[in-house]
Parts: structure tokens; sequence; C-alpha cells
């Protein structure tokens, strides 16, 4: 075995290889759902962590995408051409600027959501029983604890 695996359970390799194959096409699968206004996965990316967390900083956002923040900068002008994202200042630090869904940010946003949760919904109803769903439901639960990468 590899250095990185030496200590590795053969049954914690096959999860995070069964976990990592499912969750790129449950990604991908997701992605043709909507549409995507022709914005690129790192602007889809952005538009989502601030639905999901609020607003931030283009630091803020460039640290949290591991991105550099000349590149978070691109994409925060780019949104904001298309009116996506406001920039506002930072009432706590009027030095920053807050970056933040305007309405038409947030109804794409909730779009996204809406029809990835739909889909997955339906899909987990049609072929999956009531206990499977639970059991789905608590190895969510399991793969919350992991530390963020």
């Amino acid at each position: 075995m590899t250095e990185t695996t030496e200590h590795v359970s053969a049954s914690a390799l096959r999860a995070a290889r069964d976990v990592q194959v499912l969750f790129s096409r449950l990604r991908r699968r997701l992605r043709e759902l909507y549409d995507t206004r022709e914005l690129t996965p790192s602007q889809i990316s952005v538009l989502t962590r601030l639905g999901k967390e609020g607003p931030a900083s283009t630091s803020d956002l460039a640290a949290a995408e591991r991105v550099r923040p000349q590149s978070m900068a691109t994409n925060v002008a780019a949104l904001d051409e298309r009116g996506l994202v406001q920039r506002r200042p930072d009432p706590g630090d009027g030095r920053r600027l807050l970056i933040s869904l305007t309405g038409a940010g947030r109804e794409f946003f909730d779009d996204k959501q809406r029809a990835g949760e739909e889909w997955l919904a339906r899909a987990l109803q049609d072929r999956c029983t009531e206990e499977e769903r639970q059991t789905i439901i608590q190895a969510m639960a399991l793969l919350e604890r992991l530390p963020p990468p």
C-alpha cells in the first residue's frame, strides 16, 4: 500500500471511493437540471455559497473556494454584471465590501435548489423504501461528522 493508505482499513478506502463516485454522479446530474445562464462552475459555486451562507467579502469567498483573490474578483465582477450579486459596505468595517445576492441572484439560487431537491426527492421516493430512506438520512448524519478538507 502507499504511504497515505498504509494505516487505512480496506472498508474505509472502499467507503471513500464509493462516496466520491456517487457524489460526483449526483453533482453532474443536479447540474443538468437547471439553467446555468451560461455561468461557469466557479460562478455557480459562488452563488451557491452566498445563497447558503449569506454575504461575504471577496477575500472570504476566495479563501472558502480555495482560489486567488484576483480570480474571485473576476467571478464576482461577472456575476455583478449579470445583476446576480451586489456589493455593499461592511457595516463592521467600512473599508471592506460584502458581496450578497440580488433578487435575481436569490431567484437563481432558489430555483437551482428547488429543481435539485424535487428531482432527488422523487427519485428517492420512487426507488427506495421508507426504511432505505431512513438509512440514507442516518448515513448523511455520519458523513456530516467528517472534518472539512
